[in-house]
């Protein structure tokens, strides 16, 4: 008896290798794939300008990085006692003015010179959807329609909610694949939809979003050969498809959800390779998340000097990656 619907997932021409450097951008969901690639030492650089939600965000963000754009005083304003930027995630904020946009360029800045070496970029999006400033908000210019990143919760009325045009979308997402295959002809993208729902908008305006952004991914991944569409929103949505797998809100997959997504992407995305490597670290890994009960005991100082002779084995073994973290932490009681 199957109890899923199931899925055939094509493989993407390119598939990712530890050496090679990830770039990931877009909703909630994209901080999930970036922690379980973080957690197992693959180069990443995870959402740098903060969430981003809509296909705009996203890839003006892309050309933010592209283009080393860098912020000044007029790019942010002031609200609940702290300095915010309309195109950035509230953890950019700061009561400091200064120290707001010096965080903010930096994070371009560090984009700036990892798009330069990047293979590939992850692009996750969750809503077409977007907020445009009105013109009693700080920021608002005449003549030129500003859409933000965050609205930073600030009143209703500052903003004219917009669900954009499909055909719109397909220009945004078609314009972005070529401005960075100029400057990174190897570059490979890899599209998926968060399967997070949202459901603010309501249910029906939800489907809506969603369905453009499923529409205007896939006629991208048609037109150039460096992109593929992994179907992260098709394995909640159509095969989990039950609320057990969604958090108490109803609208975030759960850790269930997430793990089943993560090992399809796995199977799908990373080298035969990587996923041996993988294995390899994970007991490393699951050794240094342990809690001991008693630390002074000579067998807790035998188990890290174990897990030591382990991380100097693999930082020998793929010196490409970084065991620092282990090497200190199991270093401490001997080494």
């Amino acid at each position: 008896m199957e109890f899923f619907l199931p899925l055939t997932i094509k493989k993407p021409a390119h598939t990712i290798h530890y050496k090679d450097k990830i770039l990931l951008i877009g909703s909630c969901f994209t901080e999930h794939i970036g922690q379980a690639l973080e957690t197992f030492k693959f180069q990443v650089l995870s959402n740098p300008g903060g969430i981003l939600f809509a296909p705009d965000a996203v890839c003006r963000h892309l050309s933010y990085y592209r283009e080393n754009k860098i912020f000044s005083e007029e790019d942010v304003f002031y609200l609940n006692d702290v300095w915010n930027s309309w195109q950035h995630h509230s953890r950019f904020s700061h009561t400091d003015k200064t120290k707001c946009l010096s965080q903010i360029n930096q994070a371009h800045l560090q984009a700036h010179v990892f798009l330069k070496e990047v293979d590939f970029i992850i692009i996750t999006l969750g809503s077409s959807y977007t907020y445009f400033l009105t013109p009693e908000a700080p920021g608002f210019r005449d003549g030129c329609e500003i859409s933000v990143a965050n609205c930073h919760r600030a009143p209703s009325s500052w903003f004219r909610k917009t669900l954009l045009d499909i055909e719109f979308i397909k220009h945004l997402l078609q314009e972005t694949v070529r401005q960075i295959t100029e400057i990174r002809p190897s570059v490979f993208f890899i599209f998926t939809i968060s399967p997070v729902r949202h459901i603010r908008d309501g249910a029906v305006e939800n489907n809506r979003s969603k369905a453009r952004l499923i529409e205007a991914m896939h006629d991208v991944c048609e037109r150039f050969s460096n992109t593929y569409y992994f179907p992260a929103f098709e394995l909640v949505i159509d095969i989990l498809r039950d609320y057990r797998f969604y958090d108490a809100d109803l609208v975030h997959p759960n850790y269930l959800a997430t793990e089943f997504v993560l090992k399809h992407f796995r199977e799908t995305c990373l080298v035969e390779e990587a996923r041996k490597m993988m294995t390899e670290i994970e007991d490393l890994i699951t050794a240094r998340r342990h809690k001991p009960s008693f630390p002074e005991t000579p067998s807790h100082r035998a188990f890290k000097e174990k897990y030591y002779q382990k991380a100097l084995q693999l930082q020998q073994k793929y010196p490409y990656l970084n065991f620092q973290e282990e090497l200190v932490y199991f270093s401490n009681d001997y080494a």
